[in-house]
């Protein structure tokens, strides 16, 4: 697998350098799927046709496609991420990951990661993949397994025992299924709060995603890591394009850092950890009520919301143009019980 792993990111290395486009980076795109070709809920389906360009544009626009497992480590530990870096993740282990996503991707010999809810696949049925699927997958050294917990709950909403519970169950399933279990983890709905990432820590988990815009970086809280979450309304052409080359809005120092919010609406703000250009032109959003106030104060960035947030999960996107073209983006999800 460690030879798997190398070969893949060499591959992606060189068609960047045929492209004239490596240079040394702290960021990383990464998206999220869940279903293709299946209109019955376009929320969280990709036509075929937008994953056929998605499939074109990371091809030939210069990107380094990798292992999502390489980019944690590169995160983490400090290392230089190829310019334009990107990887790929799947939610729930969907039948149409394996019937249309995997045919191609694996044509295109572009790796990518799927998270798994243990349950589901259990139950088995039309819409899901089966153990035999995902085996055949892992085998190929191109696809990584993470985890979706057992049962796919509300995690903030779960007591700290039921969240290490749900955990515990779907790494007994992995360990009889797959032989062993991942360590990588993505948030149910993408919802997190302290008390379970603490959990998945606890657990063994090394990095866990959410479902909130924006790049990995090296100051990214390694247990809330954002993704591109793509459907049909964020799965057109030029969308995509914008989100796969955008770039970390270096954001430290988050406060409130608990997304599980305790007031509400929350004094919501973050500290720019370097000075970035377009800074001017920040603007900050919420999926609720449209653009938020924004006060600088030296580095340091206030999100004021008008109204409070309603039941459920409420998103952020903070963005601002960087002299290269591409956007810088900063986003953040909030639970609210």
């Amino acid at each position: 697998m460690r030879n798997t792993v190398f070969l893949a990111l060499a591959l992606a290395m060189l068609v960047s350098l045929a492209a004239g486009a490596v240079r040394a980076a702290d960021s990383a795109v990464v998206l999220s799927y869940r279903r293709f070709g299946d209109d019955r809920i376009p929320s969280v389906n990709t036509r075929l046709d937008q994953l056929d360009a998605h499939i074109a544009e990371l091809t030939t626009g210069g990107y380094a496609v990798l292992p999502l497992p390489l980019v944690v480590d590169a995160i983490q530990s400090g290392k230089a991420l190829p310019n334009k870096a990107v990887a790929i993740t799947m939610d729930s282990a969907g039948a149409s990951v394996w019937s249309s996503a995997w045919p191609r991707l694996k044509a295109a010999n572009l790796p990518f990661t799927v998270f798994v809810v243990t349950d589901e696949t259990d139950r088995g049925g039309p819409d899901t993949m089966s153990w035999e699927n995902l085996r055949e997958m892992a085998a190929s050294g191109l696809v990584t397994m993470g985890s979706q917990g057992a049962s796919h709950p509300h995690m903030p909403a779960l007591s700290a025992q039921a969240i290490t519970d749900d955990m515990a169950r779907a790494r007994a399933r992995f360990e009889a299924e797959l032989g062993k279990a991942p360590d990588l983890f993505a948030w149910p709905y993408g919802e997190m709060s302290r008390d379970a990432a603490q959990a998945a820590r606890a657990a063994g988990f090394k990095a866990a995603f959410g479902q909130h815009s924006g790049s990995v970086w090296s100051k990214s809280d390694p247990f809330f890591l954002p993704r591109f979450a793509l459907n049909e309304t964020y799965g057109e052409a030029e969308r995509f394009r914008l989100a796969v080359r955008s770039t970390a809005l270096p954001a430290v120092d988050i406060t409130p850092d608990d997304p599980k919010l305790a007031s509400n609406p929350p004094a919501f703000g973050f500290t720019l950890a370097i000075e970035v250009a377009g800074m001017e032109h920040l603007a900050c959003y919420t999926s609720h009520d449209g653009r938020a106030v924004i006060e600088r104060l030296g580095p340091r960035i206030e999100v004021r919301m008008a109204k409070p947030l309603p039941p459920g999960r409420t998103r952020l996107n903070c963005t601002a143009p960087s002299l290269d073209g591409r956007w810088r983006w900063f986003g953040w999800q909030f639970f609210i019980q």
